[in-house]
């Protein structure tokens, strides 16, 4: 059985830039290839969310950022949101130190439901309030909450964050349009 290589996410930090996108996972190091086509336009249509937080200076939205999770774990949402308490006076040439508030996963092809559940069960436990799953190819969005709370919205449906983003309202269909 070939053993695996852990880092540290120190190790981590001091990878030269070799134009992949990559995570820590527990130690592991994990290579992500660029999205296709529809990632990359499901991804666009979040600027709902960027919109609406700028304009009302709720907080920060980033795209593809890592985030040091716990010791051992640096993982990069598709889309994050940092609320504006936490965020203000944040080092932008430095990666945060903690979770976002919010975590967004664009589901690619390639991703298996073990890997989102692994993914999302350490966005909450590294302190994520909540993570939107966006699946786009059945258009729908899987909720979690770090209160346990879990539910899927189809296309029709409103998705909501009233303690993250008061006043936040959008039909799922506008994620996929």
């Amino acid at each position: 059985m070939a053993s695996k290589t852990l880092l540290t996410v120190e190790q981590f930090e001091q990878l030269p830039d070799d134009g992949m996108r990559h995570e820590l996972d527990e130690g592991e190091l994990i290579s992500i290839p660029s999205p296709f086509t529809l990632h990359g336009k499901v991804q666009a249509r979040t600027t709902i969310l960027l919109d609406f937080a700028h304009q009302r200076s709720l907080g920060l939205v980033v795209t593809d950022t890592g985030f040091h999770l716990s010791q051992d774990t640096v993982r990069a949402p598709d889309v994050s949101f940092i609320r504006a308490e936490r965020a203000n006076g944040l080092e932008l040439e430095r990666r945060f130190g903690g979770a976002p508030d919010l975590a967004v996963e664009i589901i690619s092809p390639s991703e298996t439901a073990a890997e989102i559940a692994h993914k999302v069960r350490q966005y909450l436990h590294g302190g994520v309030e909540v993570v939107w799953v966006l699946y786009p190819r059945d258009r729908t969005i899987h909720v979690f909450e770090s209160s346990h709370k879990a539910r899927i919205l189809e296309a029709e449906e409103m998705l909501e964050a009233p303690t993250l983003l008061p006043g936040f309202s959008v039909r799922v269909s506008e994620f996929f349009a």
